[in-house]
């Protein structure tokens, strides 16, 4: 029995690609968590589907879980987080990070599959630069542009996200680390 599919992806590969993509968008179903008294923003779980789609699946399946993800988003399927969805949410302020995520899991995946070994530190800095870095440097000149806001102002807004994105490399290390010993051939 043939189990290739087109462009040389496996059933096997398929499969997590849609459960990844299904994942984020389960993900976005979770209320964001709200500090109460804080000057923080409510955290919404999504962007850890990201995190963990490059983590788990590698470069190339990571990647394709979230250009799904997106392309379902575009065509209007509520799946954000606050069920928001549609082609205007991706050119709206925070396209530019939504559209960033299928390179965010790409990047992450990259690096995992150049360091196989990696220890649990250079696994969470694997994912804070693909998850945090990159996402921030395609979301944040687009947010400035399309929200007219200026870059240094954009860059300000965002410093207050970086707390609740530093828990989610945390969680999607210990996570992703666990499946990958788990299901090593995963």
């Amino acid at each position: 029995m043939d189990t290739t599919a087109p462009r040389g992806l496996a059933t096997k590969d398929i499969v997590y690609i849609a459960l990844f993509a299904a994942l984020t968008a389960a993900l976005g179903l979770m209320p964001p968590i709200h500090f109460a008294g804080a000057a923080l923003p409510p955290i919404s779980a999504q962007s850890l589907g990201v995190m963990l789609a490059g983590a788990v699946l590698g470069s190339k399946r990571g990647g394709l879980a979230l250009l799904l993800f997106i392309a379902l988003v575009a065509v209007g399927l509520p799946l954000l987080s606050g069920g928001r969805g549609g082609f205007g949410v991706l050119i709206g302020t925070s396209g530019g990070f939504l559209l960033a995520w299928p390179l965010c899991a790409y990047i992450i995946g990259y690096l995992m599959e150049k360091d196989t070994a990696a220890s649990p530190v250079k696994t969470g800095l694997y994912v804070a630069f693909g998850g945090i870095i990159v996402m921030y440097a395609a979301g944040i000149p687009w947010m400035a542009f399309i929200g007219k806001l200026g870059l240094s102002k954009s860059l300000t807004i965002m410093v207050a996200y970086i707390p609740g994105d530093l828990v989610k490399v945390v969680l999607a290390t210990i996570i992703a680390r666990g499946l990958r010993r788990a299901y090593p051939n995963l």
